[in-house]
């Protein structure tokens, strides 16, 4: 999905509502010991969706909305990754996010003029991606089904099913086959 946003709009101000709510959230989320329960039921009315059992979140876990982020079954997220979501974010069943990520749904515009208006443009984890650690996903990009993203990468463009990537930008390492 691809869309604008831009400063004083009615959705613009739909969104202001929820994030201080949010905020607030988030930050009560990360100032304290809590049970894997609690941690899943934070983030669950954080992005205001049922995370499964099967999922774990490791603290600190960062996002500056929360609503537009959809999380899978059996998702694994360690701690300090971040999720700039307004732009819709979607991790398939199984993925495995490493610690400090940054993943970014927006961008802001070139034109000065415009700068503090949105381009929005989601993001797509497929199942059983492997995303390790520090590594950054720009807005707009597609992360294929049982693909690794190697740490420290910043991934810019999509990454095709079964394939490992790595780098600055992330470039095709390989393709992965039916190892054992």
């Amino acid at each position: 999905m691809e869309s604008q946003m831009n400063l004083g709009t009615k959705a613009y101000e739909q969104i202001e509502k929820i994030v201080p709510i949010n905020q607030k959230l988030v930050q009560e989320l990360n100032t304290g010991a809590h049970t894997s329960d609690e941690i899943r039921q934070a983030v669950s009315q954080i992005i205001n969706e049922t995370i499964d059992s099967s999922t774990e979140i490791r603290l600190p876990f960062w996002t500056d909305f929360g609503r537009n982020l959809h999380i899978g079954k059996n998702v694994f997220i360690n701690s300090g990754s971040m999720f700039t979501d307004m732009g819709g974010i979607y991790l398939g069943d199984n993925v495995l996010i490493g610690p400090n990520v940054t993943i970014a749904s927006v961008n802001h515009r070139v034109d000065p003029v415009q700068r503090r208006h949105l381009d929005l443009k989601s993001v797509y984890i497929h199942d059983n991606a492997w995303i390790g650690s520090n590594v950054t996903i720009t807005p707009g990009v597609v992360i294929g089904e049982n693909s690794i993203v190697g740490a420290g990468a910043v991934v810019t463009k999509n990454v095709p099913a079964n394939t490992i990537v790595g780098g600055v930008p992330a470039q095709i390492i390989r393709t992965i086959k039916g190892e054992n």
